[in-house]
């Protein structure tokens, strides 16, 4: 490629001596017959069009805008061969003089109009495309073949895949030791030849720490889990970092390798940590028409003991100002965890020990409970979490069958998987969450389990997604334990915000022996329709039902109710804020339009 003299160092002598601060009148790019592509990139990457922006928002020296001039060549040279043109012709004239010409120490006072002209020559293909030798299996990008467009940063894909080939069965310090990329301006032809020097097949060795964090290094190896004696490989280097980064300890994670292999074929890994802040607090609220105000709070400690123990306290106050009722609804829950308690299980395997108590004062019940579980949550992989527990539970309750107490022995067991995009606002992906909780009274009849399945899809199309259709199914059953020896709180109720919306909470219920009771089954439906207006607005239409029988499975005995509605939602940093305006629309249960605030999506 040919560039009129090119500057070399231009930077540093442009710091020597400030010059008058004047205005950048106009930047202008003339490009003939380049791709509309190429030419927004061009202007994209340009240090000129920047400084033309900045102009516009005040003023800047001429120095600055002969700095940015000759920053241009080398990144529009750059651009050209990123885009497979490597015999063009940059020209960047400052008031009709060519910038790099221009001397270093007699920046021009003033600055008109800069004039970029770029023309890109012929478009090269990939003639000669060697790189050997190439571990099994490797796959080279499929652009990185003769008659394909010459393009820069395929021939950097090509050796990144050469060299992740071989490090991928074993051999670390992998490496392209020798690169020869000839521009043939005849035939507008590019060819390449590289030559990987694989190195040894190496094993992991130990992992070093600084000893800079207050989470101790007998504790970080022991959350890291690295392998050691085994082959190296990547991808356990990155579930190292996965699960140190997990732990929230942690404000930053790097793993690297040790410069040189040791003699006996290892190679050590040195973790570098930026450690968190220890603790953290936070609150959040949410808001309907009939079910009142609900107040959250937490309080977090993510180092307890030096060993990235994670406390987390929890409080709820809920069913402030509830229609038709002057009772709170309140809970505290206090939960530790510690990461990679057990040795023998592994790394991916933390233990966990909580309690909590509560006083509700729901619709068809009022009851004082205590729980004490402790359990092991094991992460099989990013997206999939199970968690196995044994508790006891303690219920004193008052409903329509009398006063009642139960003693719970439990063993709850849960499973996770999460494959949305985004927590509070998905676009696509789905979510499962499904709870299984044998339990025996341990004071009286009713013995038996509870199921509880939430189910979330959803699909976006549309520009950037900006349409989602969004579905949600939950089903619930009590099974073995009779409806009037199971504790209300183990019991299904359907209406408010979490089932459906636009009937008021917990109002559909069965009647057993003229009594209001839960159901020992439910099945909940929910679609939204969310249509984004723009960057911050969106709107949403929705309609949900829900079921409760007496049953311990959906059959014909129960009852429907349902409810459908509008909302807006207005992008936060933390997740968008929801307002839905919803109503009945089949049941006895409620009448009227209901209001919810919330900060995510409702589902």
């Amino acid at each position: 490629m040919t560039i009129r003299r090119l500057a070399a160092a231009s930077g540093t002598a442009l710091c020597l001596a400030s010059s008058p601060v004047v205005a950048l009148d106009d930047v202008r790019f003339t490009s003939p017959s380049m791709s509309d592509d190429l030419s927004d990139q061009i202007r994209n990457n340009s240090a000129l069009a920047a400084a033309e922006v900045e102009a516009e928002d005040g003023q800047i020296s001429g120095q600055d805008v002969l700095a940015a001039a000759l920053s241009d060549y080398g990144i529009l040279l750059e651009t050209l061969y990123a885009n497979g043109y490597y015999g063009g012709v940059i020209s960047i004239l400052i008031d009709g003089r060519e910038a790099s010409e221009i001397p270093l120490l007699s920046t021009p006072d003033t600055v008109g109009t800069v004039t970029v002209r770029i023309d890109t020559g012929p478009s090269f293909e990939f003639g000669r495309t060697e790189l050997t030798p190439l571990a099994p299996e490797t796959e080279l990008p499929e652009a990185f073949a003769r008659g394909e467009t010459a393009r820069a940063s395929v021939v950097g894909d090509a050796a990144e895949a050469g060299v992740d080939g071989w490090r991928d069965i074993g051999h670390a310090k992998a490496e392209v030791t020798d690169q020869q990329v000839t521009a043939n301006h005849r035939t507008s032809e590019l060819d390449v030849a590289m030559r990987i020097a694989p190195g040894p097949e190496l094993r992991f060795g130990r992992l070093d720490t600084d000893g800079s964090s207050a989470v101790r290094t007998a504790a970080q190896r022991r959350i890291a889990g690295l392998p050691s004696g085994e082959r190296f490989d990547p991808e356990e280097v990155q579930d190292v970092t996965n699960r140190l980064t997990r732990t929230g300890a942690f404000s930053s994670v790097t793993v690297r390798e040790a410069e040189q292999p040791n003699p006996d074929g290892t190679l050590d890994m040195i973790v570098d940590v930026v450690d968190n802040k220890p603790r953290r607090f936070g609150f959040g609220a949410e808001i309907s028409s009939l079910e009142g105000l609900s107040l959250t709070a937490f309080w977090l400690h993510r180092n307890l003991w030096g060993g990235a123990e994670r406390l987390r306290i929890d409080g709820e106050v809920t069913d402030i100002g509830a229609s038709g009722s002057d009772a709170l609804d309140a809970s505290l829950t206090a939960r530790l965890e510690v990461p990679a308690a057990i040795a023998e299980l592994g790394p991916n395997t933390d233990a966990f020990f909580e309690a909590s108590v509560s006083t509700l004062n729901e619709p068809t019940y009022s009851a004082d409970t205590a729980e004490l579980t402790a359990g092991l949550t094991r992460r099989f992989n990013d997206d999939l979490t199970g968690e196995i527990g044994v508790g006891l539970f303690y219920s004193q309750t008052e409903d329509d069958l009398g006063e009642r107490e139960f003693l719970l022995f439990t063993l709850p067991l849960s499973l996770t998987w999460d494959k949305r995009d985004i927590d509070l606002d998905p676009t696509s992906g789905w979510y499962l969450d499904a709870e299984l909780t044998p339990f025996y009274n341990l004071d009286g009849e009713g013995h038996g389990a509870r199921l509880f399945t939430d189910l979330r899809g959803y699909y976006g199309f549309g520009e950037s997604k900006s349409t989602v259709l969004a579905g949600r199914l939950q089903l619930g059953s009590v099974v073995g334990a009779e409806l009037e020896d199971t504790q209300p709180e183990f019991l299904f109720y359907s209406g408010g915000a979490g089932t459906v919306r636009g009937q008021p909470y917990q109002s559909l219920t069965v009647e057993f022996d003229g009594n209001e009771t839960g159901g020992r089954s439910f099945l909940g439906l929910s679609t939204e329709l969310r249509q984004d207006i723009n960057d911050t607005w969106g709107v949403v239409a929705f309609a949900d039902a829900g079921y409760i029988s007496e049953a311990s499975a959906p059959g014909t005995e129960g009852d429907w109710h349902a409810g459908a509605g509008l909302g807006v939602r207005y992008s936060t940093p933390i997740g968008p804020l929801r307002v839905d305006v919803a109503g009945p629309v089949s049941g006895d249960t409620g009448e009227g339009v209901q209001l919810y605030i919330g900060i995510g999506q409702a589902f």
